[in-house]
């Protein structure tokens, strides 16, 4: 088993991608954001934002450093966009607004943005991941990135995809009030994205 896979280092990983990602604190979030939705639309956001949060991991694990280095990229602009985007998912929340587009693409984009990317694989998940795979300089190590991976985004998907009778429990009205409050915080992690990418460009600076 050692031969194969760096335990320490799937150790190390496992821990730092599941706080960073957290997938318990994703609960109320797929609640608010998925509510009126039924059982089969629900578990369908869930995988996708699952998948699509893999996707973007995996991607930026891959290649990520070369592609930030390639458009001149930098994290505090990474953090930057996330936090205008988390902002304006916020306001829909905060303020009740209805999307009009067709209900299967609505499902697409609820699961694509925001939960997928930036709430799941956002800046923080992003940067810790691409550390990982400069460290990963023998296969054992990448094996143990690629299962810490992994092994997280299986824990998300288990939390949304069961978060239905949570929603059961609290009914119309107490999902009403998570959306107002996971609004609220949306929008304070969004200033705080913010405040990290403006504190990120000063440093640059000096």
């Amino acid at each position: 088993m050692g031969a194969l896979i760096d335990m320490r280092v799937f150790g190390s990983a496992l821990v730092t991608i599941f706080v960073i990602m957290d997938p318990p604190g994703i609960v109320p979030i797929f609640m608010a954001l998925a509510q009126g939705k039924t059982r089969e639309q629900r578990a369908h956001i869930a995988r996708t934002a699952t998948a699509t949060s893999l996707g973007v991991i995996v991607a930026f694990a891959l290649l990520g450093e070369q592609v930030l280095q390639y458009l001149k990229i930098s994290l505090p602009a990474l953090q930057g966009a996330g936090g205008l985007l988390l902002l304006l998912i916020a306001l829909q929340l905060l303020t009740g607004a209805e999307q009009t587009q067709n209900e299967a693409v609505n499902d697409v984009s609820v699961a694509l943005v925001p939960l997928g990317t930036p709430l799941l694989a956002g800046p923080g998940a992003i940067v810790a991941t691409i550390l990982y795979s400069r460290q990963a300089d023998t296969a054992p190590k990448w094996v143990a990135l690629a299962a810490a991976v992994l092994a997280v985004h299986i824990m998300i998907w288990i939390a949304m995809r069961f978060s239905g009778f949570i929603a059961r429990l609290a009914g119309t009205g107490g999902i009403m009030v998570f959306s107002r409050i996971m609004g609220l915080l949306l929008a304070a992690i969004g200033v705080q994205l913010l405040a990290n990418s403006v504190e990120g460009f000063i440093g640059l600076a000096h």
